[in-house]
């Protein structure tokens, strides 16, 4: 990133963050926005209702991330998530979805093999204030058969308060081939808020990215219900590739709605759009204080 580019994303970011009458109206005008097309024909499926999590949250037909009928355990195709592209709509750049549920881990396994995701990031604990956010989909040591899919521990790594890292051997027992595939596990960012440091969560993007280079499979995403702090956390890194790409212009609203235009009700609060903000702001700052002045 050049210098000046860099200060123009700066003021931009620091104008919203500073002007709480234009970050009211930008947050106004988010919310009446409606994303075309629409339908969740599928996810609303007799056959399907009993796999989404929130009967508000479900996955648009166009985007929905497909499964494999004949691999499935229940020979279904459904799963509550969708692709999220950035440019190339033949290249997802994530895949995000919701937790998954007792009934749904084998699911979600094989939708991770099938699309090729090597990096998960999960961002909600297993549990929030006795209230269950997401079904332990790995097992506590050694190995665990979800259906067709056998997913063993390698090893759990805590980094810091904050997140972990663990990464996991999974194999196709059909086909006998096996992946490496590590999640990332973010542990201190409450459900509809805001984590507390945006300093840990930046470090925690760049440990996923850093594990993610050069791949070409889209990251698979999840909080509990696969909008609220998801839609965040992709936001931001949306914004952060963008710019690492040498893009000069930086409309967060605009990058919203392109997200929303995929999946529903990302990014739930205008405290979270506002953290998302400040990230970015914080990560130009950082990059512009190590460029050569």
């Amino acid at each position: 990133m050049d210098i000046s580019t860099g200060h123009i994303v700066l003021s931009y970011m620091e104008d919203h963050l500073n002007n709480q009458d234009r970050l009211d109206q930008e947050w106004e005008a988010l919310s009446q926005y409606e994303a075309e097309p629409s339908s969740t024909k599928i996810a609303t499926d007799a056959s399907n209702m009993r796999k989404n999590r929130y009967g508000d949250v479900l996955p648009y037909d166009h985007s929905r991330v497909v499964l494999n009928s004949a691999a499935n355990v229940s020979s279904s195709d459904y799963i509550n998530a969708n692709f999220i592209t950035d440019h190339d709509p033949r290249n997802p750049a994530f895949i995000v979805g919701q937790a998954p549920l007792p009934h749904t881990v084998a699911d979600f396994w094989q939708m991770v093999w099938e699309q090729g995701s090597v990096v998960i990031v999960m961002l909600t604990k297993l549990t929030e204030n006795g209230t269950a956010m997401c079904h332990r989909y790995w097992p506590e040591e050694g190995s665990d058969l979800y259906h067709i899919y056998e997913v063993h521990l390698v090893s759990e790594h805590i980094w810091c308060d904050d997140y972990l890292v663990r990464s996991f051997y999974l194999k196709n027992l059909q086909t006998n081939e096996t992946r490496t595939v590590t999640q990332f596990h973010f542990l201190t960012w409450p459900n509809l808020g805001v984590p507390g440091s945006i300093k840990a969560l930046l470090d925690f993007r760049r440990k996923v990215n850093k594990s993610y280079r050069g791949r070409s499979c889209p990251i698979a995403v999840h909080c509990s219900d696969g909008c609220d702090r998801s839609g965040t956390y992709i936001l931001i890194d949306m914004v952060l590739n963008r710019m690492a790409k040498g893009a000069k212009e930086i409309d967060m609203a605009a990058t919203l709605e392109h997200i929303r235009d995929q999946r529903m009700a990302m990014v739930k609060s205008k405290e979270q759009f506002q953290f998302a903000l400040a990230c970015v702001a914080e990560e130009v700052h950082a990059i512009l204080k190590a460029l050569p002045q």
